[in-house]
């Protein structure tokens, strides 16, 4: 790396991203972090933060004039959203301060999901039936021609926090109105059973420069209406369906304007046709640990790190250039524990890679050369984890 130290300023309203911090600083920059005073007393890489900003609550006007004051003595280059919820927030600090990046509008198209199936549609992406709720018209109009059962989902929620399925016409608008003066921030969209995807990936000057196909073995809606286990494999390489979701991905990311970053992505084939569709995506690392998991089927591609590269090195004008990438398979099975530290020591399989270290819950990956062992692993932890270990609560409806 060339040139004067740059000084990126990392925002996280949770608890997430060290790795990120870790090679940004690694490639030679200034690294700041902003985040709750609430986070303080976490295992943040303290050796790779030159400085750390706290906020009890976000208010954007205090956040712009506090960092203004910083302003006159350091010269920040680079913002940089860790979290799925800080994505919009550094959007509109990256315009106030005419910070290079993703701006406003191009954030609302990885984060909201009425926004971000809009512009796919119009891209000629396939994406599910869908309305906004804003006029009692179109939703008539909608209940009337799309059969249910529907999903009601809000805009900015992660995950499937905060969704419900409906089945009539009648319920639907019973939930409706009960959303108040909330329901602009909701979309319907028909239900359409099915295996659920997604794409992990990296993009540097406008093009996806690794990604990897993985499928939940459970639905996210699933697990979390369900109270079920996390469950994520690789899917095997070179086949049609995996090329097919591989180029949705690039050609969600050209649509939505992605230039450099991480992204997840989803989709979901439908258990009816066969087709792909398109459901959302992120300008982030996938959650859930899906991270590590990509990182053991890659050959070592973690994609906290390389997203760190590959800003440090759009921001020094430099080459980025991708490890070498291997192709194995893995699995990851997490779920709440009714153990605060549940025991993994009857896992003795030579297959396992990772074991979650977090209070109440228990999460294991597993790698192989062969898929079908992968799936075969899972299964048999699945059932283990399920007698053994399984606790569950209720979904949110709204994240904290």
């Amino acid at each position: 790396m060339s040139g004067p130290t740059k000084n990126f300023l990392c925002i996280s309203t949770y608890f997430k991203g060290q790795d990120f911090l870790k090679q940004c600083k690694a490639e030679g920059n200034r690294v700041f972090l902003l985040t709750k005073k609430s986070l303080e007393h976490e295992p943040w890489p303290w050796d790779a933060i030159d400085e750390v900003f706290y906020i009890d609550k976000w208010n954007i006007e205090d956040v712009k004039k506090g960092l203004a004051f910083k302003f006159r003595e350091i010269t920040f280059h680079r913002f940089v959203a860790l979290d799925d919820f800080d994505v919009e927030k550094v959007a509109v600090l990256r315009e106030h301060f005419r910070m290079p990046g993703m701006g406003s509008t191009t954030a609302r198209y990885f984060r909201d999901k009425l926004a971000m199936r809009m512009k796919a549609k119009e891209e000629g992406i396939n994406v599910p039936s869908f309305t906004d709720l804003f006029t009692n018209e179109a939703i008539n109009q909608y209940a009337d021609s799309v059969s249910p059962p529907w999903l009601i989902k809000p805009r900015m929620e992660a995950s499937a926090t905060g969704i419900k399925k409906i089945h009539s016409k009648e319920e639907l608008w019973d939930v409706v109105n009960a959303l108040g003066d909330e329901r602009d921030a909701y979309l319907l969209e028909k239900f359409a059973p099915g295996d659920v995807y997604h794409v992990d990936g990296l993009n540097n000057k406008g093009k996806v420069v690794f990604s990897r196909v993985s499928k939940y073995l459970d639905t996210p809606f699933e697990v979390a209406h369900g109270g079920g286990i996390f469950r994520s494999a690789s899917c095997e390489t070179g086949t049609d369906e995996e090329k097919a979701l591989k180029q949705m991905n690039e050609d969600v990311m050209k649509a939505f304007g992605m230039q450099y970053g991480a992204s997840h992505t989803e989709f979901i084939k439908s258990k009816e046709t066969g087709e792909l569709f398109f459901l959302e995506t992120s300008s982030r690392v996938g959650g859930a640990n899906l991270a590590e998991m990509v990182q053991y089927a890659s050959g070592g591609i973690n994609l906290w790190a390389e997203w760190a590269r590959i800003e440090s090195a759009n921001l020094n004008k430099t080459a980025y250039k991708l490890p070498k990438v291997k192709n194995a398979y893995a699995g990851i099975v997490v779920s709440l524990s009714r153990f605060q530290h549940p025991d993994t020591s009857s896992f003795t399989d030579q297959e396992i890679v990772w074991r979650m270290n977090k209070e109440w819950h228990i999460g294991l990956i597993v790698v192989s050369d062969s898929s079908e062992r992968v799936l075969e692993l899972l299964d048999h932890y699945t059932n283990r984890i399920a007698s053994e270990f399984h606790a569950s609560i209720p979904a949110p409806d709204k994240s904290e």
